[in-house]
């Protein structure tokens, strides 16, 4: 009997109480330890089960149960996919047996229970939840490239409804705190406190004793009729065609296989009875675990957040600290989304502009997101008082005195930076960390007119910063190992996600950006047509297009950005050729057509309606040039990545965590790849022109891009220091 996992206590009254405690692991997870005690657990209650009035599922841990165990899944092929069916059919063989005990079993869940977690409380009849907001229930799957493959897909559509399960819970993975849990019905009854939870299902037990249906599920009852319907009902056949759509449409047609095998799983699943739904189920999550999508989203979405938010990346040595109060430089959009962050963290903020009017407009931008929270009941108006009371508007520098940071967050411009910590410096303390918000302009370049060179740091937020997770901090050549961890301390205080990069033009994330902005813009002057042009790059995952996205930093910026790399150029004694996308931008900018904040760009942007590709675009550039869509689509992603890979030659990037969720978080490089890193290294590829077999990771990454520049130009070519890692298989060598 595997006790140390599941410990198994019998009262007087014949309640059984079930305690999950993993000894190996802080948290409960669907692996080896689970699946053998869990065996062995439920073969007791079958033979005890004349003895038993019911059951009570609960968790020593502070979490109820974490779900499946990713390390296994990610390591999943279509060699061992067999092996996993088979697994995965094992543990709802499990689940289904403690389902059909013929005894009320209840689930007390005293913690978080995401993924398996929950659908391991889904298997039981009763489920009691404590009624804390921090807790989180959900089915997070989607977001790995993965489904809810432990019954989670088959009970939520019998329970909800075809409709409910999948727009509610499964095809965007929400997250419910219990007391929104509850009002969704997936949740039965609420407890105050996690003392109340046990007693509060020993209760339910008793007064359930006896009674047949408490312990039979309403699927197990002839006749059960799911709600809202199935294809085979006229009214829900009618609307069926909706729901693809719908997907294609919130999918943008982007290459995402998992939203797609749970539209299938629940529809398909809805057809049959529960057992044939539940392999139906099995057959999906086993296909989307051998793929490649999940093994990659995995590795993203857990393994690099996870390295991230521990302290990878965060200096050793270096005692933590918070900051209490924070002087931000320059009160416009950035600056101001920079100020909201910090106050709603509880952090004082001297927000500081040249003069009191502009300070003023950048705090109104705080009381502006702070009413519409109000609004929409996520907070109430106490408390965004108080978070827009820790804004202090000023126009005078003296203000700043005392503060811990300062975060500097005014125009592009060298000079401009200058004078602004030049005035900053002389008021603030010795211990002040100094950061600058800059996307482009080298942090060692800016470190020369400081007086504390060793105190400052590039902290690059992403617009609009209440909304954007990803900070970008750039360590300088003189940026000290305490300045690093200071700013990932201040990053990490205010809830935010920090990858840390090295020096250089713009350093990872705008250098990498510029790329994809500019290949739309290259592929429009080849002749392609503009609305093929975005739309390819919509279907390989990318959040939004090329051309887009150019109006929206503007082709002003880009110039401008051009500007300081031909200046930078010329003070190394050489020039950079103009390529047909920036002749192209040129072109655009000479009539006028300057962008969305300009109102025309390379779309058109009416009062009265949505944006709209300037026609002029198909007129003046569109030559009837056909180029295949997966060759365009590649383009996108392989000159990212290929400037990624530029990134990790140049030491820029150091290590993978940073390259992988600074282009999916900061940079819309699409998740399903797993970000650019993954990408390269994840890749496989079956030449089209030859009768080779696949080529896989870097080799086929390298291959592939040989294609492309053989086929586009030169910037595809991978470069020596790439293809020297081939061999390796990694971009940077494993410690």
């Amino acid at each position: 009997m595997s006790e140390n996992m599941i410990r198994y206590e019998r009262d007087d009254e014949g309640i059984v109480t079930l305690t999950m405690d993993d000894p190996g692991a802080g948290a409960n997870t669907m692996n080896d330890t689970y699946i053998a005690a869990m065996g062995e657990t439920v073969d007791r209650l079958e033979a005890e089960r004349d003895d038993i009035t019911g059951v009570v599922l609960t968790s020593a841990k502070k979490t109820f149960f974490a779900g499946g165990n990713l390390t296994d899944l990610q390591s999943v092929t279509a060699e061992t996919a067999g092996e996993f069916f088979t697994g995965i059919e094992g543990i709802k063989s499990q689940l289904r047996r403690l389902e059909q005990l013929g005894k009320p079993v209840v689930a007390a869940i005293n913690g978080a229970a995401l993924g398996g977690g929950l659908e391991l409380a889904l298997a039981t009849h009763h489920r009691i939840a404590v009624d804390d907001p921090k807790i989180k229930l959900g089915l997070p799957e989607v977001t790995l490239g993965l489904l809810p493959g432990g019954g989670g897909v088959t009970r939520l559509v019998r329970m909800l409804g075809i409709q409910e399960a999948l727009m509610g819970w499964l095809l965007q993975g929400q997250q419910y705190a219990p007391a929104q849990a509850h009002a969704k019905g997936v949740i039965d009854q609420l407890v105050a406190t996690r003392e109340e939870l046990v007693p509060a299902a020993k209760a339910w037990i008793r007064e359930h004793a006896g009674d047949e249906g408490a312990a039979t599920k309403p699927w197990d009852v002839k006749g059960h009729k799911i709600p809202g319907g199935t294809p085979s009902v006229p009214k829900f056949a009618a609307n069926l065609p909706a729901f693809p759509a719908n997907l294609r449409k919130t999918l943008k047609g982007a290459p995402t296989k998992s939203p797609r095998a749970i539209l299938a799983a629940a529809v398909e699943g809805s057809q049959v009875d529960f057992d044939t739904a539940s392999r139906i189920e099995s057959r999906y999550i086993t296909e989307l675990a051998a793929g490649r999508e999940s093994t990659a989203m995995i590795q993203a979405f857990f393994f690099d957040l996870q390295a991230i938010n521990s302290g990878k990346l965060r200096p050793e040595g270096v005692e933590r600290r918070q900051v209490g109060k924070v002087g931000v430089l320059g009160a416009g959009m950035m600056g101001a989304g920079i100020a909201y962050s910090a106050a709603m963290s509880g952090i004082e903020v001297v927000l500081k502009d040249v003069s009191i009017e502009g300070a003023q407009k950048g705090k109104s931008y705080s009381e502006k997101l702070l009413a519409k929270r109000v609004e929409r009941g996520k907070m109430d108006q106490a408390k965004a008082d108080a978070v827009l009371a820790r804004i202090t508007p000023t126009a005078d520098v003296n203000d700043l005195a005392g503060v811990d940071a300062v975060i500097e967050a005014v125009f592009e411009d060298y000079d401009l930076k200058k004078q602004v910590f030049a005035e900053v410096e002389a008021v603030v303390g010795p211990d002040t960390l100094l950061c600058s918000n800059t996307s482009t302009l080298p942090i060692t370049s800016l470190q020369e007119f400081s007086s504390r060179p060793a105190d400052f740091i590039g902290l690059h937020f992403f617009s609009p910063v209440d909304k954007m997770q990803l900070v970008e901090i750039i360590r300088g050549e003189q940026t000290s190992d305490e300045a690093t961890a200071r700013a990932i301390d201040i990053v990490q205080q205010i809830r935010k996600i920090p990858v840390v990069v090295g020096d250089g033009r713009g350093f990872y994330t705008s250098r990498v950006f510029g790329t994809l902005i500019l290949e739309g813009a290259v592929a429009v002057a080849e002749g392609i047509d503009p609305m093929v042009v975005e739309r390819a790059a919509t279907t390989a995952g990318f959040p939004a297009p090329p051309l887009a996205m150019l109006d929206e930093v503007s082709l002003t910026l880009t110039q401008h950005i051009r500007a300081e790399a031909d200046k930078a150029a010329a003070a190394e004694g050489t020039t950079l050729p103009k390529g047909p996308g920036e002749e192209l931008i040129d072109t655009m900018v000479a009539e006028g057509r300057k962008g969305r904040a300009a109102g025309a760009g390379m779309y058109d942007y009416p009062a009265d309606g949505p944006k709209v590709l300037w026609p002029g675009l198909r007129e003046r550039f569109a030559k009837g040039t056909q180029v295949p869509l997966r060759d365009l689509q590649d383009r996108y992603l392989f000159i990212m990545a290929l400037e990624t890979a530029g990134c990790f030659e140049d030491g820029v990037l150091t290590d993978t965590e940073s390259a992988n969720i600074g282009g999916i978080f900061g940079i819309g490089f699409p998740p399903h790849t797993g970000g650019p890193a993954t990408f390269m290294t994840n890749y496989e590829h079956r030449s089209l022109r030859s009768d080779e077999g696949a080529s896989k990771g870097l080799a086929g990454f390298v291959a592939r891009a040989d294609e492309l520049a053989d086929a586009y130009g030169e910037r595809f070519r991978p470069s020596e220091w790439l293809r020297g890692r081939v061999a390796a298989g990694t971009l940077v060598d494993k410690a």
